[in-house]
């Protein structure tokens, strides 16, 4: 393998946000979520939370350009995650990743957003392709 990818290696973390009404408003807008818990203050409110969550689906996208990153020969062949606690309006996430298993055809990663409690938003995934030896 020439692509020099290591067991247990870690990606350079990220941080994306904080997330403001416009932005949550325009993400609404362009992915057709409209959902209003994500828009309406009080309705968030009346379900215990202190803001609207930010998309899910918005911060989930936001692990893909830290993959190009971090490899950029590497083609992304799957992208899953379980959302498991909120990112509210005006937090940010952190994003963190590492590599969990290598091979000649495969690398999966383990991926993280962590809000500002500290507790995953999101616990992903993400297979990737390595470069064939004729397109390296």
């Amino acid at each position: 393998m020439s692509y020099a990818i290591t067991l247990g290696e870690r990606l350079p973390e990220v941080i994306i946000g904080p997330f403001d009404a416009d932005a949550l408003q325009h993400y609404a807008d362009i992915s057709g979520d409209t959902n209003p818990l994500h828009l309406d203050e009080k309705l968030a409110q009346s379900i215990g939370f202190s803001a609207p969550p930010v998309h899910g689906m918005k911060i989930l996208a936001a692990f893909e350009p830290m993959l190009k990153n971090w490899r950029s020969e590497l083609k992304i062949i799957g992208l899953s995650g379980k959302f498991v606690q909120p990112i509210l309006r005006g937090e940010t996430a952190k994003l963190t990743g590492k590599v969990l298993r290598v091979s000649d055809t495969e690398i999966f990663v383990r991926l993280f957003a962590h809000g500002s409690q500290r507790l995953p938003a999101i616990i992903g995934e993400a297979r990737l392709r390595p470069p064939t030896e004729a397109a390296a």
